[in-house]
């Protein structure tokens, strides 16, 4: 043990389903709970709360060296975030132990051990001292965060007032920069925008570098292949896969295609957003109508059917088309390709994007569906590996081969001189 960071050992976490807390009952509901559970006896209270309890966490175990960065991917509930608390020490596993040797820093979600009533300097001197910092050690960092997170005019604004993006950045840059031996960081870089989503893959890869360990949670399998020597794969709460991240990468995409196959799109409950318009079904054609399996030369057709439980005002409709590998080739939103849409009615409707001559390689696509507030940025909905769909090899160059390295291909003319 000596010679890791981090040792998990058959960690398992169980959630009552429904559960309140003790402080809401009243002294009549406790005192009739607790005479009805000795005459239940153990047997039937054990069988009451394994139909009342689910586990987000069942038999996981790993180690991490000091200095690895591993990756811990897996579709939304599969138990990554669950894994990160239980690590971090938020939560205490249901059985299971996990050993950790270092100082941990955590950014888990937007805010993450901040109070919204201090500063963002007070808070930054807050979080040192949650993890363990002397205030001389914090003095000596604090002009590095500051600079980090580009926020120096609104450090002494409460923090109640940031926008979720200086959040996060202020969040990040005292996680990262306080020296933790181990840095935990979830999803919530999704939160930044594409440049501090750079910066801050930087800094961990920079963290890592100087042989501190990174867990890292991410749904963006780039990231993930660009800072991680290794990644691990939850599905269901239990560990399916541990090994490089070409195969782990793999492997999750190859699990959500096989999964999400399974179930029609209007029954997944894998899914984010408030609901109040929710995708049913989506079609993918070629532009003639007649093909599933479009042509790497021809347009594509996206049709995403949907309904609303409300007028939605400000809506605004995304997709992504993902490869194989995990990896977003296209990103199209209609706020920034048509600009604002008309109100969408309460009830079903539908939506169709076509793509201009992708020219994607040949192989098998997924998309991932959006459906959010333009003026909010709210999500109504987000699914992921909505729908599959192939492009067909075609001769395109007229040579009898067709381009198989890369991301899309391009028409082009060669001139020797």
């Amino acid at each position: 043990m000596s010679d890791l960071a981090i040792r998990v050992e058959n960690i398992g976490k169980r959630y009552r389903l429904g559960a309140t807390s003790t402080m809401d009952r009243t002294f009549r509901e406790s005192i009739t709970e607790s005479i009805a559970a000795l005459f239940r006896g153990k047997r039937d209270a054990d069988a009451a709360l394994d139909e009342k309890s689910v586990w987000a966490l069942r038999g996981v175990s790993f180690d991490v060296g000091p200095g690895e960065v591993v990756g811990i991917i897996g579709r939304n509930g599969a138990g990554k975030s669950t894994l990160l608390k239980v690590l971090s020490r938020i939560t205490d596993p249901s059985e299971g132990r996990a050993i950790i040797r270092g100082r941990v820093g955590s950014l888990l979600e937007v805010g993450t051990g901040f109070h919204p009533e201090l500063t963002g300097r007070e808070n930054v001197f807050l979080n040192g001292a949650i993890l363990g910092m002397t205030r001389a050690e914090i003095k000596r960092k604090f002009d590095e965060i500051i600079d980090f997170a580009e926020i120096e005019e609104f450090i002494d604004t409460p923090v109640k007032r940031y926008s979720s993006g200086m959040y996060v950045r202020l969040a990040f840059a005292v996680a990262a920069h306080l020296e933790p031996e181990i840095l935990v960081v979830d999803e919530v870089l999704a939160v930044g925008d594409a440049a501090f989503q750079k910066k801050c893959l930087g800094k961990m890869k920079d963290v890592a570098g100087h042989g501190r360990t990174v867990l890292f949670v991410s749904h963006n399998m780039s990231s993930v292949q660009a800072l991680c020597s290794r990644a691990v794969v939850l599905s269901r709460g239990t560990v399916i896969l541990d090994g490089d991240p070409e195969t782990a990468i793999l492997n999750y995409m190859e699990t959500l295609r096989s999964e999400a196959s399974r179930v029609p799109l209007a029954e997944r409950e894998d899914r984010k957003g408030t609901g109040d318009l929710r995708f049913e079904s989506v079609e993918v054609v070629s532009a003639d109508m007649r093909n599933p399996n479009p042509g790497m030369d021809e347009d594509v057709l996206i049709t995403m059917n949907y309904n609303a439980k409300r007028t939605i005002r400000n809506a605004n409709f995304g997709l992504h088309i993902v490869n194989s590998h995990g990896h977003v080739i296209y990103r199209v939103i209609t706020r920034d390709t048509i600009g604002e849409l008309h109100d969408i009615p309460e009830g079903p409707g539908s939506i169709t994007c076509r793509l201009t001559q992708p020219r994607l390689l040949p192989g098998v696509y997924s998309l991932d569906l959006v459906a959010s507030i333009s003026s909010t940025r709210d999500i109504l909905d987000n699914v992921s590996e909505a729908a599959q769909f192939e492009v067909e090899a075609m001769d395109f160059y007229g040579t009898g081969k067709h381009p198989d390295m890369g991301a899309v291909y391009a028409a082009c003319e060669w001139e020797l001189s």
